[in-house]
């Protein structure tokens, strides 16, 4: 595991993700509908734009001057002005379930003690903007490239979760895996499509 993550291939950006817990959050809300490398860039748009990217700066930033900032060229993402509700929506989350500690989504306790994978996993959907598929990513990634390995966290995500796979932004870690997390993507998207396809008439 490396300190230093690699998703978009900037210095300043991913530091920032590497760094900023909240930050990589946000990213990978954002990672929807929209190249991985554009989505994980979002949250330093909103640190140079906003001063902050804050839980505190970002949920109590007014919602009209946020969505400006967030469609402002280049934007977050392709549907800015719906993301930016969303990136507030999770801030205000965070500020208000986690005492503006994104950390605390994966370190607090569970039931039984130390949280288990499932656990984190059950937070990481109860989050604004977070799906099932999202979910499951997020938590491959934690484990795989931030050191946060919950018992079973690995079986919680599913294949996202197994060792030497490049199914998600979880395996990214150069220009090189970036590609093959991308063709796996392409190949997916074309399997489903042929599996969907009506049968030749014969």
């Amino acid at each position: 595991m490396s300190d230093q993550l690699w998703i978009t291939g900037d210095t300043d950006t991913d530091g920032l993700l590497s760094s900023d817990p909240f930050a990589l959050l946000v990213g990978m809300l954002l990672d929807q509908q929209y190249p991985m490398e554009h989505a994980f860039a979002g949250p330093r748009k909103i640190r140079d734009r906003l001063g902050s990217i804050d839980p505190h700066a970002v949920a109590d930033a007014d919602p009209d001057a946020f969505v400006t900032l967030a469609t402002t060229p280049p934007a977050i993402h392709r549907y800015g002005r719906s993301m930016a509700g969303r990136v507030q929506a999770l801030a205000r989350v965070v500020v208000d379930e986690y005492d503006g500690d994104a950390t605390q989504i994966w370190t607090t306790d569970g039931a039984d003690g130390d949280a288990t994978g499932s656990e984190v996993l059950a937070r990481l959907r109860a989050l604004p903007g977070f799906g099932e598929q999202k979910a499951k990513i997020f938590l491959a990634l934690l484990g795989k490239q931030r050191g946060v390995e919950p018992s079973g966290w690995r079986e919680a995500a599913g294949h996202y979760g197994d060792d030497g796979s490049r199914r998600s932004i979880a395996d990214v870690t150069s220009a090189e895996s970036l590609q093959e997390v991308r063709a796996f993507k392409k190949a997916q998207k074309a399997a489903a499509k042929d599996a969907t396809s009506p049968a030749p008439r014969g």
